[in-house]
């Protein structure tokens, strides 16, 4: 079970890739836009990330993977990736230039990383 969990973890960061990549690539452009790859990121970090919740929470990974989970975090990224997916969805149906969306989406990002890794 080990290697399926190992797949959605670099899912996840491929999730992740695709969300601040589309990101990045739009820093020196006047009309930032939100794009298809935002959306497709955020659906696949959060898709990836109730999964691999899932796998720890159930116990299919045994019980001393179960005892890390962080619910508190969890429920932070969790809320965060939310916000970011209905933005996406909000700024795919929008003509550009969208810069506030771009960045609010863009700087959340940024939150969900910093969030996995310090707390």
């Amino acid at each position: 079970m080990d290697i399926v969990y190992n797949i959605v973890v670099v899912l996840h960061f491929v999730g992740l890739a695709l969300l601040l990549g589309a990101f990045l690539i739009q820093i020196t452009s006047k009309e930032k836009a939100v794009t298809r790859w935002m959306f497709d990121g955020a659906m696949t970090q959060l898709l990836t990330g109730l999964i691999m919740v899932g796998m720890l929470e159930s116990g299919v990974m045994g019980e001393a993977e179960k005892a890390e989970v962080d619910t508190t975090k969890i429920a932070i990224k969790l809320v965060v990736v939310l916000v970011i997916a209905v933005l996406a969805a909000i700024g795919r149906r929008r003509q550009p230039p969208q810069n506030v969306l771009w960045l609010i989406i863009g700087l959340l990002t940024l939150a969900n990383v910093v969030i996995a890794v310090f707390v």
